[in-house]
């Protein structure tokens, strides 16, 4: 499966972050009889905590014709990935990663918003220009 264009971008900017731990690049999950690749999972220790933070990213560029187009197609595996996670690794958080500019552009629209609340979306929104997490919205 070819990468998204700012993978490594955003994996970068994961370990800038403390991130420490790029567990998975890919992240192979078992779908009933499929296995999907997420981009990224990733895992970072929390203090006084035995286990660390772990999640899993979702990269997406949205360069398509259509904004439009690549969010319907960005929802759907985002929630087709996350049902995967959800069953065969509860302990990950799926992360929907766009740049800030799509970001600023398309995701704060009301109604946008208003579906990513209803699909329990979230999403880390990097920068392009500097190569770092911008903002995580949970």
């Amino acid at each position: 499966m070819a990468r998204d264009k700012y993978h490594e971008l955003v994996k970068a900017a994961l370990v800038k972050e403390r991130w420490l731990m790029i567990t998975d690049d890919p992240l192979i999950v078992e779908a009933g009889k499929r296995k999907i690749q997420v981009d990224l999972g990733a895992e970072r220790l929390i203090a006084a905590q035995k286990d660390g933070e772990k999640i899993a990213v979702e990269i997406k560029s949205f360069i398509g014709v259509s904004t439009l187009h690549d969010f319907y197609q960005a929802l759907g595996q985002f929630s087709f990935y996350k049902f995967a996670l959800e069953k065969k690794m509860p302990e990950r958080t799926l992360f929907l990663a766009v740049p800030d500019d799509t970001y600023d552009d398309f995701f704060k629209e009301y109604f946008i918003m208003e579906l990513l609340d209803r699909y329990q979306v979230k999403m880390l929104v990097y920068r392009i220009d500097e190569a770092i997490i911008e903002r995580w919205i949970k």
